[in-house]
């Protein structure tokens, strides 16, 4: 039998009561598909519960077939040996074993049929750029990025049936992805992948778009489902027009039938006043007018309705994906203004900036580099959450620093009272207020932070740190597009737009990079340099030692 993904009348609610789907039907066959759709939408909450590290409420998960699952955070026991991580380390005991002449029945029993398994594990690491890793070493400090690739290793060498892939490229720098692409194009089986990463999704044959519970399908990669989606948005856009034409017309129809209807009965009870008629007679007429009048206004009220629920139906099928709308004045900083001086500095783990290096005035400066040079140390030790090596870190204005982690927000509480205990002396209106322009209206303000998503929790965290007192008049960014939708990342570039500051980003999202308008581009490669920004995209810019 194929491998397979069959999904039935599935239900699940989090234990706060908040639903995320009641009676969901999709399935999953051989290809790749890219599952897309808002922050919140349930995405990884459905892969979770296909890879089994959920347990539905109701309904039924069917995999046919040996299933491989790589989450969005990955974290490795550093104590571990790299083939343990790979899950190898059995198989190649018992090998070395059998080579050093112990031919006992239970060496031959482990390996079974894997007797290239070293080969094919040196292999698949050199396809994903780790060929520097030894099987015998132990992990040790490997960055973010060598994580999320070792977990993909482990998973390429267990052949797994159905690859579950959510958000692969979080923390891998430029090269790391194109290896990633390369491991995806190939791929045999079945792949459901969540990404934010178009270059990704431009890898896949199909989309499935996963909106208010429901999936709707689009065939083709990325690029074809956004242009499917702008034909379908435009006709959409089109039925509201003219669904708000037709219930003008028909409030229109109605107020005129009520004038008339009004002018009869005023009539009508000229002719009872005058008594013109016999009574009888006025009193049948009268009873007919009132039929008649009752059955013309209600034939207006229900085209009236039916005009309403058209507009309603029309108005529901246009996508509004809300931008984030902030007003920060106090984040401006004079052109020239010495923002933040780094003097002679060495870092934890190496890096280094050499001589001195200042930022000043709203610049925006993008912080690239491979995966493991030390990015996000550097934004640390400027944060003051670990003291350099030598040197010094001096920043002259307000800061706030916002992680991969998004650890800057408490799990127990609030989205509001997460941004109150950035902002003391605000009001809860005046939060509130705030938090509207962040889309967290309303009940959205009172969910606990434990129970959003990873764009919604970015959201929040943003908010908590731009909405801060003081205002921030240096942000820092660690990959901040990690997590984060199509939708998400244009409400972030909108957020941004509206900062007037200094920024520093640490990202290997270019696109992303290009859009909030960077002014400085810096590599840290050992060393912190400037460096031209057409120089960013080339292949060979991030093969640096890690």
């Amino acid at each position: 039998m194929s491998a397979s993904i069959t999904v039935t009348s599935l239900s699940f609610t989090w234990p706060d009561g908040s639903p995320v789907f009641e009676g969901l039907d999709v399935s999953f066959g051989p290809g790749r598909t890219g599952l897309v759709g808002v922050n919140g939408s349930g995405k990884s909450t459905l892969l979770k519960l296909i890879a089994g590290q959920l347990t539905p409420a109701d309904g039924l998960v069917r995999v046919a077939g040996e299933i491989g699952y790589l989450p969005q955070n990955v974290t490795l026991d550093t104590r571990l040996r790299v083939d343990e991580a790979l899950g190898i380390a059995a198989r190649r005991a018992a090998l070395h074993a059998i080579e050093a002449g112990d031919v006992a029945e239970e060496h031959f029993e482990t390996v079974g049929d894997d007797w290239d398994v070293e080969e094919r594990a040196l292999a698949t690491l050199g396809e994903l750029g780790l060929g520097h890793i030894q099987l015998d070493r132990t992990i040790g400090e490997v960055s973010g990025g060598e994580s999320v690739l070792l977990r993909l290793a482990a998973l390429l060498l267990r052949r797994p049936d159905v690859l579950l892939l959510d958000e692969p490229t979080n923390n891998l720098d430029l090269y790391a992805r194109r290896r990633l692409y390369a491991a995806v194009s190939a791929w045999p089986g079945v792949m459901v992948v969540v990404s934010h990463d178009r270059e990704l999704l431009d890898l896949v044959d199909q989309i499935a778009d996963l909106r208010s519970g429901e999936v709707t399908w689009y065939g083709g990669n990325f690029s074809a489902y956004e242009e499917a989606l702008a034909i379908e948005q435009e006709a959409a856009e089109r039925m509201v027009r003219v669904a708000e034409a037709d219930f003008r017309k028909q409030k229109r129809e109605l107020a005129d039938a009520q004038v008339k209807l009004a002018r009869r009965k005023r009539y009508g009870q000229k002719m009872w006043d005058q008594k013109r008629e016999p009574k009888i007679v006025m009193g049948a007429r009268k009873r007919a007018a009132q039929e008649s009048a009752g059955r013309h206004r209600i034939m207006h009220e229900e085209r009236l309705s039916e005009a309403r629920e058209r507009l309603d139906e029309a108005v529901e099928a246009v996508r509004d994906d809300d931008e984030i709308r902030v007003d920060l004045p106090h984040t401006a900083v004079p052109p020239g203004r010495t923002v933040l001086t780094l003097l002679d500095l060495e870092l934890a783990y190496g890096a280094r900036v050499a001589g001195g290096l200042d930022l000043r005035g709203p610049e925006r400066v993008a912080l690239i580099g491979r995966n493991g040079a030390g990015k996000t140390t550097l934004l640390r030790t400027i944060a003051g959450e670990l003291a350099p090596v030598s040197g010094e870190a001096h920043a002259q204005v307000p800061l706030r620093f916002l992680p991969q982690r998004l650890d800057v927000l408490d799990d127990e509480l609030t989205v509001a009272e997460n941004v109150a205990r950035f902002a003391p002396a605000a009001t809860n209106n005046r939060v509130r207020a705030r938090l509207a322009r962040f889309l967290f209206r309303g009940a959205r303000a009172d969910q606990k932070a434990a129970t959003l998503s990873g764009g919604e929790r970015f959201r929040a965290a943003l908010a908590a740190l731009m909405l801060a007192e003081p205002a921030p008049q240096l942000l820092m960014l660690d990959e901040p597009t990690n997590n984060l939708d199509m939708a998400s990342v244009r409400q972030l570039t909108t957020a941004l737009e509206s900062y007037e500051g200094a920024l520093i980003v640490a990202s290997h999202d270019l696109p992303f990079l290009e859009s909030i308008g960077i002014t400085r581009w810096l590599l840290l490669d050992g060393e912190l340099r400037e460096t031209a920004p057409e120089e960013v995209g080339r292949p060979g810019l991030n093969r640096g030692t890690a």
